[in-house]
């Protein structure tokens, strides 16, 4: 019978949520940010009428997430490139971390009827994974090993040749079987960085249109903000001219969008994805125009902006959503979530209780270092989340919750003392070693006093704001014994984007672990949420 109730009504939620979740206006128009959430370093391709796009998740394990639309408006995950990294025990919160490492910048590409995925982890011991699939709703699997390219772009010429472009205008040839690297081959600097430019060319993304070789890179000039810059050649090893295709603030917020690629679609129009950094909900993917004049790939409206509004590619697709409602009636986890790091996959299961999420505690010092914490991308421009959790299985010393996880992280925190349970509103914030990215320090507190449960099931609600202005980035914290009256817990408190830490966006999290014995857990009973535009 519960799995009956709660199919119907998650679909009701579901339908009713997509309508205020997408930035699709239901008009045959849509609203940039294209996607209000985290989904750094685009890359786009399209294969027959089908785009796919493939983002950054850096230390969320599975890692290197595919979307997939029609439209380019309205996108959802399919598959993950990889499921977890285990190079080092870092990625499993072991002698170390990996945040803001694991995978960066991955690239896309489709040839001769596979698709071909490139990322490099930026961290020890800098290898470069090539994965591969002929589906890329199916199981994508490791084709090989090769070196580390920074930020690199794959790219397959006419002539069947396979090359590597990266870091600051770098191109190394590959074997044709995609194992390493050509001896031999071509390897060599593409061109020299101008003067004004003053930090690395990156982000590197080569097309080739009408037998030019077309190489966009993110650029950032001294005095300036974030621009795209694009480097045209008729042959690949050069000589190379460049010109500035994008460069404008949007939204009200000073810095530039840039850093992504262009495509065409079916009939021939050409269009560009482009991230902003936008605070604590990360960085931002922004779809515009690109319109090609005098052989250059020019970016934005007539007047080289990022529009606010424009017509959708293509009419009457189906909405689509990244962060959705879960009511854990599945065998498998959803693609929608991730884990903090490698999950321990025999502490957590969907299965010993039907229609509930198992989390079971696991020794740990504080959120960040705590096995199977689970997220979800908080969205733009304001966002809710709220969680039911089952309690009655916590051991002494167990502290669950949900938590805007961040390097500063704000989180509604149960904790199990002397068979009592209590919830407070607390505050994590960590600092790390720069290189192993070890935790270094964890400065905690509570915010508000300490609220005694008496009842076995606790809904816990967290509502975000990245809209510009005095509001943006205030997250706010409620909760409720049971589902009808709320109260407020604590302070609104602001999120936080630090390059230097995390380099990710605030996401909504579920955790549990203990600070004694492991042998307690909490039942999840759902996530439900609600973008607002």
């Amino acid at each position: 019978m519960k799995r009956f109730f709660t199919l119907a009504l998650f679909l009701t939620l579901y339908v009713l949520s997509l309508k205020a979740q997408s930035s699709d206006n239901g008009d045959g128009t849509f609203t940039n940010p294209v996607i209000w959430a985290d989904c750094p370093d685009p890359d786009v391709i399209r294969v027959g009428e089908d785009f796919y796009f493939v983002s950054t998740t850096m230390h969320l394990m599975p890692g290197a997430p595919v979307m997939h639309s029609r439209d380019l408006v309205n996108w959802e995950i399919v598959s993950y490139i990889f499921d977890r990294i285990e190079e080092t025990p870092r990625y499993s919160l072991q002698e170390g971390t990996v945040y803001g490492r694991g995978q960066w910048a991955t690239s896309l590409r489709y040839h001769n009827g596979r698709f071909y995925a490139y990322f490099t982890p930026n961290d020890q011991p800098y290898k470069g994974y090539v994965y591969t699939t002929e589906d890329p709703r199916d199981k994508w699997e490791l084709h090989s090993v090769i070196p580390h390219f920074h930020d690199a772009s794959f790219f397959f010429d006419e002539d069947e040749k396979a090359y590597m472009v990266y870091g600051t205008g770098m191109i190394r040839e590959l074997k044709p079987d995609l194992t390493g690297v050509l001896e031999g081959g071509l390897d060599m600097k593409l061109f020299e960085r101008d003067k004004e430019e003053n930090n690395l060319l990156e982000g590197s993304r080569m097309i080739k249109k009408d037998g030019r070789y077309y190489l966009l890179m993110i650029s950032w000039p001294r005095g300036g903000i974030r621009r795209e810059v694009c480097y045209r050649a008729d042959r690949i090893e050069g000589p190379y001219e460049k010109k500035v295709i994008l460069e404008t603030p949007f939204g009200g917020l000073g810095d530039g969008v840039a850093q992504g690629t262009i495509f065409d679609d079916p009939q021939g129009n050409w269009y560009g994805m482009f991230f902003q950094d936008r605070g604590g909900v990360g960085r931002v993917p922004h779809l515009m125009p690109c319109t090609w004049i005098d052989g250059w790939p020019m970016l934005g409206d007539k007047d080289g902006k990022v529009p606010e509004t424009m017509e959708k590619p293509v009419q009457g697709q189906e909405r689509k959503a990244l962060t959705v409602s879960d009511e854990f009636d599945t065998e498998a986890l959803g693609l929608c979530w991730q884990w903090n790091h490698n999950p321990v996959d025999e502490a957590w299961s969907l299965t010993e209780r039907a229609g509930y999420m198992r989390l079971k505690a696991q020794k740990a010092v504080s959120l960040f270092d705590a096995r199977n914490t689970l997220t979800q991308r908080m969205e733009g421009p304001t966002c809710e989340a709220t969680v039911a959790i089952d309690l009655r299985n916590m051991k002494d010393g167990d502290r669950a919750g949900f938590s805007a996880f961040n390097s500063d992280a704000t989180l509604l925190a149960i904790r199990k003392v002397n068979g009592r349970l209590y919830l407070s509103m607390d505050e994590e914030k960590v600092k790390l070693a720069n290189d192993t990215k070890a935790i270094r320090e964890v400065k905690q507190g509570s915010l508000t006093d300490e609220i005694r449960l008496r009842r076995p099931v606790v809904y816990l609600r967290i509502e975000g704001d990245f809209r510009p202005g005095p509001t943006k980035d205030i997250v706010k914290f409620w909760y409720s014994t049971d589902n009808r009256k709320w109260e407020r817990l604590g302070p609104d408190c602001r999120t936080s984007f630090d390059w230097q830490r995390f380099f990710m966006g605030t996401k909504f999290a579920i955790f549990n672990y203990t600070t004694a014995e492991e042998g307690g857990y909490i039942d999840i009973d759902w996530f439900r949420y609600k973008r607002n535009n």
